[in-house]
């Protein structure tokens, strides 16, 4: 993950605890093929096209900036905490319907086991976050 995306979700996570619905459960979302993940920010009313993909590892023990990130995660109903420690692939998408201010929006999808266990829609340039993706 980017150094200005986890910048920006450190931001969020002040605006996140200030909410006070409580986090749904762990969600569980198929995302183990293209149409899956497409179809997962569909869902959302985002229409995207991959860019990137990659190898990560979620870490075991998450640091500041990565315990917040589970915060959006853990209010967005998606079970990030449960994959501590293990590999997952990271999707990243260009969002083709919303550009406020013609910035060009990114869509991301963490996903492990064939399951969508994180998400977000940042502007590429940092300036904004969309939370919750739904």
């Amino acid at each position: 993950m980017k150094k200005t995306a986890l910048m920006i979700l450190s931001a969020a996570a002040f605006a996140l605890a200030a909410c006070s619905r409580k986090s749904d459960p762990p969600a569980i979302v198929a995302a183990g093929d293209v149409s899956a993940r497409i179809g997962y920010f569909a869902s959302h009313g985002w229409e995207v096209e991959e860019i990137s993909e990659k190898a990560v590892t979620i870490p075991a023990e998450f640091s500041d900036a990565y315990e917040e990130y589970a915060l959006i995660q853990d209010r967005q109903g998606l079970p990030l905490r449960g994959y501590a420690g293990r590999n997952a692939r990271l999707f990243v998408y260009e969002v083709k319907n919303y550009s406020p201010e013609s910035r060009k929006m990114l869509a991301e999808l963490l996903v492990c086991d064939d399951t969508a266990v994180a998400s977000a829609v940042y502007s590429e340039d940092g300036v904004s976050l969309i939370l919750p993706v739904s």
